[in-house]
């Protein structure tokens, strides 16, 4: 019987005899470790948004009312990288830009994930230039790409619910393998002084000049 005499579901008697199945049913339910974590993992999902274009405006659209990825845990967006499970970059991303992109993926924890949204952000879209990177799968790992100039909050949705079902289909027996990092240097950033050269590109961008000197 519960606390004020009424039945508890399924008959029992108290809280440990019943259970949802009826009475003398089992008062316990079994699954899979990789079910539990993975079902934790890809219902609170916390992004890191980088919106850097009108790509941003559909992310902000696909938080708000009309759509409201909240449906999906995701209400929290997370504008510091160590509190943050999926980056979702939006927009175009110079090559001045591509060092801060990279340091913000370095200093997400594991497990994380990374969206590209939009033209601009997976293959450079309408800016085939000096001063535009080619897709930021140059700079970091990307899980989803998005179609779209710029696509829709409800492609945004669809690419998070791919996410989860790439959650979903995880094991933990394969986590060193796909997420082994130095335990020294994890949540810090990871590009040298060469590769960060080699992210800027050589070309007219403000991380390479020294103005005072000329």
């Amino acid at each position: 019987m519960g606390v004020d005499g009424t039945p508890l579901p399924g008959g029992g008697a108290s809280a440990r005899s019943g259970s949802i199945f009826g009475a003398g049913g089992p008062t316990f339910l079994t699954t899979k470790l990789d079910y539990v974590v993975n079902w934790g993992r890809r219902n609170s999902l916390w992004p890191m948004p980088f919106g850097t274009a009108c790509c941003a405006i559909e992310m902000m659209a696909a938080a708000a009312s009309d759509f409201d990825i909240s449906r999906f845990g995701m209400e929290r967006m997370s504008f510091t990288p160590r509190q943050a499970d999926v980056l979702i970059c939006a927009g175009r991303v110079p090559y001045k830009l591509a060092p801060v992109l990279r340091r913000i993926w370095d200093q997400m924890m594991q497990p994380k994930w990374a969206i590209s949204m939009g033209a601009c952000a997976s293959s450079g879209g309408v800016f085939d230039n000096y001063a535009m990177v080619q897709g930021i799968d140059t700079i970091i790992p990307v899980d989803v790409y998005i179609p779209g100039c710029p696509p829709r909050p409800e492609a945004l949705i669809y690419g998070l619910m791919m996410i989860q079902e790439k959650v979903r289909q995880e094991t933990l027996a394969d986590h060193a393998e796909n997420r082994a990092e130095d335990p020294d240097s994890v949540g810090r950033p990871h590009a040298g002084e060469a590769e960060i050269a080699g992210l800027t590109g050589p070309f007219g961008n403000s991380t390479q000049q020294d103005r005072t000197h000329e």
